[in-house]
């Protein structure tokens, strides 16, 4: 099972009743990531998250350091009219929601920006 599809079955416990992911995938805050090829230390900082987009919201979910693909509670919740906006850079690219910047890796920028695709679609 691919890492999308494991994300989506693990959220679906802590949406509402009817609610529909339309996108979600993993992300970080802390530190830009890239600093990591400089010093290790840099995971001290770092929070592992896992942002959902429904059709009715936002969510954003703690998840641990062990493992960043299982989320654990939920951290936040924003309005769906929020717009995440292009996460572009050269391995990591990042956004800002509610205060914090999150960042992701390349290989789910296109979640990124499906999620805004979702918002504009009716």
């Amino acid at each position: 099972m691919a890492i999308r599809e494991k994300l989506r079955e693990r959220v679906q416990p802590f949406l509402e009743p009817g609610e529909q992911v339309q996108a979600v995938f993993p992300a970080q805050t802390g530190p830009n990531p890239n600093f990591m090829f400089l010093t290790w230390l840099v995971i001290f900082w770092t929070k592992y998250v896992v942002v959902a987009a429904t059709d009715k919201r936002i969510a954003v979910f703690r998840t641990s350091r062990l493992a960043p693909s299982k989320p654990r509670e939920v951290a936040g919740s924003y309005p769906r009219e929020s717009k995440l906006g292009s996460a572009s850079g050269a391995l990591w690219g990042s956004f800002e929601l509610g205060g914090t910047k999150y960042w992701v890796h390349r290989r789910f920028r296109k979640d990124v920006d499906a999620a805004d695709g979702a918002l504009s679609s009716p």
